[in-house]
């Protein structure tokens, strides 16, 4: 049998050394290799407790490899190769930092992306919007940054605004948005500008919910649910006189979504509400809320529902949320979570850092913690100073073994099982367990 011949020869590479013929992946495949170089830098627990050093710079230098031959794929003729070029890059994006490989590309990629939001179909755009959210989180802000915002800016509005492109579309492109201008935008009149094209779309849950018919009930409230995210995203980074325009405009409208039938949509007004409720009493300590009672009796009907026809998960969750809703409106109070990535401890204290959190973990994934300890750009926005600098030696020693990774793990489970089940009998008050 004839030996295999290497990856680097020359008929596999055209002018420039540049892939010229690369093998499209599936999107099994796309994880699988893209993850099995990447995961090992995002987790110290991913060290191996004996197992051989491994080579970085030739790992790197594989990893590139790839990346590159990904980005070629972006431009070809079948829409599934380019859409599983585009997977393929945000699960790389998300799970290692590539900042100098992407600033030698940017305008490529950029350009890759535009291409796939204007000429593709749904899958494909939102699988571009994706990307172009990683991009720009994997560059922070700066000018190399606005300049793809600029490029990237008006054809994502242009999706959002267009009524006959695909929901699914139309929502991506609101979420990157929205984060996009989060990362980038030092323009007061972008920000202003691409808030207003949001509210524009979210508005409109205002006119259903006084509308009789109600036909567009269903089909829009993934898009309305996306857009007040995105635009309550910004809302956060607006100057204090701009944040109380905004609240005189919407806290009197936003409880009537409260009765939206879409789980998504009530869970979004309320913890919006619960955000506008902090901001403005950070601007004024005496604020004062003219429907308070009627505002409460409906948190706490959601806090407490029982109706038979909702799911049972639901439910749960519906309720959980409201509680800590109906506790911030009602109380001031905030129940503090703590997030852990590596030897570092965040403590989230408030809703408008629950709400900037939670819009970055959903982009990221299982990236996040791994964008907490090493993206300067995520580390400014939640205040954790510059990176903690481990070697591998260090990290080896802070993992723990798998027995008693195993023990731990026993424990938790017991633990938990016993909890659910003193909370088996219905007349038993519900609570969260951790």
């Amino acid at each position: 049998m004839p030996k295999p011949k290497k990856r680097g020869s020359n008929h596999q590479r055209g002018a420039g050394g540049q892939p010229r013929n690369v093998q499209p992946f599936s999107d099994e495949d796309a994880s699988i290799e893209t993850m099995s170089h990447c995961s090992g830098f995002s987790d110290p627990a991913s060290f191996t407790e004996d197992g051989p050093e491994v080579d970085e710079e030739a790992t790197q230098e594989d990893l590139e490899y790839k990346l590159k031959g990904f980005i070629d794929l972006t431009l070809d003729k079948s829409a599934k190769t380019r859409q599983a070029a585009l997977e393929s890059l945000k699960s790389a994006f998300s799970s290692k930092i590539l900042y100098e490989f992407i600033m030698e590309r940017r305008m490529t990629l950029t350009d890759s992306i535009e291409r796939c939001i204007k000429k593709g179909k749904s899958d494909e755009q939102c699988a571009a919007a994706g990307l172009a959210c990683l991009l720009c989180v994997q560059m922070g802000s700066g000018i190399e940054s606005e300049e793809i915002f600029k490029t990237l800016g008006p054809v994502l509005k242009k999706i959002v605004c267009d009524g006959t492109a695909s929901i699914q579309a139309r929502q991506a492109c609101a979420t990157c948005l929205g984060i996009c201008c989060f990362v980038v935008t030092d323009d007061i009149t972008e920000l202003y500008s691409t808030m207003e094209c949001l509210e524009n779309i979210f508005m409109k849950a205002y006119q259903r919910d006084r509308d009789t018919n109600g036909v567009s009930s269903t089909h829009n409230t993934v898009l309305h649910v996306s857009a007040l995210l995105a635009w309550t995203l910004l809302l956060t980074i607006c100057p204090m006189n701009e944040v109380k325009k905004k609240i005189e405009m919407h806290l009197h409208k936003l409880p009537s979504l409260l009765s939206c039938d879409d789980l998504n949509m009530r869970i979004a007004a309320g913890e919006t509400l619960a955000l506008l409720f902090e901001l403005a009493r950070e601007t004024d300590a005496d604020f004062f809320y003219e429907d308070m009672d009627l505002l409460t009796e409906k948190l706490r009907a959601l806090a407490t529902d029982g109706n038979k026809h909702r799911a049972k998960v639901d439910k749960r969750k519906q309720r959980s949320v409201f509680r800590d809703v109906l506790r911030a409106v009602e109380e001031r109070d905030f129940p503090t979570e703590m997030v852990k990535f590596g030897p570092e401890r965040m403590y989230i204290d408030c809703w408008v850092k629950k709400q900037t959190y939670e819009t970055f973990k959903e982009i990221l994934g299982s990236g996040m913690q791994y964008h907490l300890q090493s993206n300067d750009f995520l580390r400014n926005v939640f205040e954790l100073g510059p990176p903690v600098m481990l070697d591998a030696a260090t990290l080896k020693t802070m993992k723990i073994s798998r027995f008693e990774r195993h023990l731990y793990n026993s424990a938790a489970f017991k633990a938990r099982t016993k909890a659910r089940s003193k909370c088996r009998d219905k007349r038993a008050d519900v609570g969260e367990f951790f």
